[in-house]
């Protein structure tokens, strides 16, 4: 079994893609975007341009919040990496939580 570890990513981030609430069969509410990060980043001490896009999810109360952003939204988050799926091992970002960048 595996024993604890640090998993936690934060960045700021806009909203690239936002797609529609749903919920589990359970009930609870479930929320999933594509989060669009560009910055400059050292290096090996020099400069260098980074670009990625991250797939995250937002469940429970936070969903309701990710669910109410608009597309090109900046946002500061934070949260954990999980795989996607057991057959999927791709990361998503499981967001715990969402600060909204001034300007928005």
């Amino acid at each position: 079994m595996p024993g604890p570890g640090l998993n936690e990513l934060r960045f700021d981030a806009r909203v690239a893609e936002l797609l529609p609430l749903r919920r589990t069969p359970a009930g609870v509410p479930v929320a999933s975007c594509v989060l669009a990060h560009e910055s400059k980043q050292m290096e090996a001490g020099l400069s260098r341009d980074v670009s990625v896009e991250v797939q995250a999810v937002a469940v429970g109360d936070l969903a309701g919040v990710l669910a109410g952003v608009k597309p090109g939204a900046v946002l500061r988050l934070s949260g954990f990496l999980a795989a996607r799926s057991l057959r999927s091992r791709s990361p998503v970002l499981h967001l715990n939580t969402i600060e909204f960048l001034e300007g928005n």
